[in-house]
């Protein structure tokens, strides 16, 4: 059920072919599973946020190996779909740009009429009819309510854990030179780790080296065979700012208060 890709950069662009293509567990193999849709969502050094997506699988999809070899980029935000709520269409496929912030979600939370009350202005930014979007939309609401885009993803959370059925909501959130990502609450993974910005298969670096320029990486798979990926703890929230460090807190402290369990009916079903 859908698998999520985070990068950043920081002061640099990178190529992220290799995490999206060839790597062991490859956003093009999650495809396979995960075939509703694909996007790539960006930003450069111009700081001008770029999205392309499309409602299908990324191994059906010529155009996502042209991005993922021609995309640079110093954050990035990667989303490959199985849907639960809302039809395979554009609208519906991650990751979302609203205010200047790139989204993508895994997991799925019901009562969308409630969020979208809510939301209240707010809802003319969603498009579609995924709880995934609105998730989105309540982010940069509280964001700006916050003043900070950390705050408005711990608000958020908070929210929708306490107000309405859910079972995951962890996401991946980025702007020009910082990346965000929530795991919550334990039912689906959520990794970090760093590597080495060199990719490239004759380099002489193995992918789990880390030498000379840096990237961050959020994912919801180990993508390759190293054993330094960490898994968030339930409920964490990092930050990886231009620098690449690293902050990391806790944004929701208690379980939600109506948890759908994985294998109970999906919280969409009867909205």
């Amino acid at each position: 059920m859908c698998r999520l890709f985070g990068m950043n950069a920081g002061d640099h662009e990178a190529h992220v072919s290799y995490w999206l293509l060839d790597a062991n567990d490859s956003i093009l193999a999650e495809s396979h599973r995960n075939p509703d849709g694909t996007g790539i969502g960006w930003f450069g050094p111009d700081g001008v946020p770029h999205i392309k997506k499309q409602p299908k699988s990324a191994f059906d999809d010529p155009q996502f190996r042209r991005e993922a070899t021609s995309v640079r980029a110093n954050t990035l935000v990667t989303h490959v779909r199985a849907a639960t709520a809302g039809q395979d269409t554009l609208v519906n496929t991650h990751p979302f740009l609203i205010d200047g912030l790139i989204v993508a979600h895994n997991g799925g939370f019901g009562d969308l009429s409630v969020v979208d009350r809510e939301l209240g202005p707010y809802r003319k930014h969603v498009q579609g009819d995924t709880d995934s979007e609105r998730y989105a939309a309540l982010i940069a609401k509280f964001a700006d309510d916050h003043g900070d885009v950390g705050q408005g993803m711990v608000a958020a959370a908070n929210w929708l854990a306490d107000t309405v059925p859910m079972y995951s909501l962890n996401c991946v959130v980025a702007t020009a030179g910082n990346l965000w990502a929530l795991r919550y609450p334990d039912q689906r993974a959520l990794h970090i780790t760093r590597r080495s910005a060199d990719f490239s298969g004759d380099s002489g670096v193995t992918h789990h080296e880390v030498r000379g320029p840096e990237v961050v990486l959020v994912a919801s798979e180990r993508l390759d065979g190293a054993a330094d990926w960490r898994m968030l703890d339930p409920g964490e929230l990092v930050h990886i700012g231009p620098d690449l460090q690293v902050t990391s807190r806790v944004a929701v402290d208690h379980p939600p208060a109506h948890l759908h369990l994985l294998d109970e009916p999906d919280p969409n079903i009867d909205v």
